[in-house]
This record gives structure tokens, C-alpha cells and sequence, in this order.
């Protein structure tokens, strides 16, 4: 048996664990992605994304969410791109303590895996450089990454059918959510920078 950035792999078969997250940390370095039309003034874009920027929050230790305001911000004292890199090694670490739930068809084959809590910070995974390491092994060095809310985040393989299967319950989740994310598919492949490459809305 060997461990495998979160995911245990007994004689090349692999299982997920609990996907559950351990007792709340306070963490000060979260990027939240959210539709750009919930954005503030700190907020960006990230990965040539159209529909989504990412902004800068934190994690308190009652587990509540809370964007940082511009004051909140600045007392930082850093820019939007050091934060990120922050909130990047804060979200790998994060991955450390996570179990994916993996969903299979009924031949045993990965259909895609999903990160989901309770707690409102599975989308600030999106960013986490690890990715593309971690599921390496299931899907290849290509993985489509998918946060249609706070509360969740997908890693489908890199195939257009494998969004197109499941779009209808992604746009719902998408659409009805008070604390909607992104509908835009982040792709995440060796040797090369993060970039959005379309959505599963149909909204652009």
C-alpha cells in the first residue's frame, strides 16, 4: 500500500476514503472563485476566466467564510498575486487532509472524483497546484476542474462527454446555489499554465 497525495492505492486499484475535512482551522489565505458579477474590488480573474474572478478571504475558526473588504486587505500589506501564491500552498495543504469521493461506472472506470463539505471552502481548491499530481494516476496528465458551488469541487478526466454526462445536475447545482461559484471548466495540464476552456451553462 502506498499514499498517494490523499489517495490510497492498494495493489493499482484505487479507493477514496471519507471525503470529509478535519476540525475547522483558521486559515487566512483562501482565494474564493465566485461570479464576476459578486466580485468586489479586490477581485480578479484567474486562468483567462470570463464568468469568474477569484477574491481574496479567509477562514475563521467557527468555519465561517468571510471575504476580505479593501481595508481588510490592504492591511495585509500584499498584492493580489502574493496572496494568491499563499492561498495556493494554503489550499495544498488543505488537500492533504481531504479524501475525494470517487464515482465509478459499472465496469470499475473513474468516471470523475469530487471534493465535498459542509464547510464552505471546497472551491478554494480550485487553485491548489497539487491537482494535477494527485489524480495524475487516475486520469492522466490532463484533469477539467469544475466548482459549481462553495461547498464542492470536481475533477472530471479531460473529455468534453465527461462534463457533457453530468452538465444537467452541475448547472442546477450552479443555478440554484445562494452561494453559486463558477459554471466556467478550468483545465489543469502538465507543463502548462491553468486556463479556462469553456463552461457547462451553455452561457457562452
Amino acid at each position: 500500500m502506498k499514499l498517494v497525495m490523499g489517495l490510497i492505492i492498494f495493489s493499482g486499484a484505487i479507493h477514496a476514503a471519507n471525503p470529509t475535512l478535519s476540525a475547522s482551522k483558521a486559515e487566512t489565505y483562501l482565494m474564493l472563485p465566485e461570479p464576476r458579477v459578486m466580485g468586489s474590488s479586490i477581485s480578479k480573474p484567474y486562468a483567462d476566466s470570463k464568468n469568474t474572478v477569484f477574491t481574496p478571504a479567509r477562514l475563521s475558526t467557527d468555519g465561517k467564510l468571510r471575504v476580505n473588504t479593501r481595508e481588510e486587505f490592504a492591511k495585509l500589506g500584499l498584492s493580489w498575486e502574493s496572496f494568491l501564491e499563499r492561498a495556493q500552498a494554503a489550499a495544498d495543504r488543505r488537500l492533504t487532509e481531504l479524501q475525494p469521493e470517487l464515482k465509478k461506472d459499472a465496469t470499475g472506470r473513474v468516471l470523475y472524483a469530487v471534493y465535498r463539505s459542509e464547510q464552505p471552502t471546497m472551491a478554494c481548491l480550485l487553485i491548489a497546484p497539487s491537482l494535477g499530481t494527485i489524480f495524475k494516476n487516475v486520469f492522466g496528465d490532463e484533469i477539467w476542474l469544475v466548482s459549481p458551488d462553495r461547498n464542492s469541487l470536481y475533477v472530471f478526466p479531460a473529455r468534453k462527454e465527461a462534463v457533457e454526462e453530468f452538465a444537467d445536475d452541475l448547472r442546477e447545482r450552479f443555478e440554484d446555489n445562494a452561494f453559486a461559484v463558477s459554471d466556467e471548466i478550468f483545465v489543469v495540464k502538465k507543463g502548462a499554465a491553468t486556463r479556462v476552456i469553456g463552461n457547462f451553462s451553455g452561457a457562452r
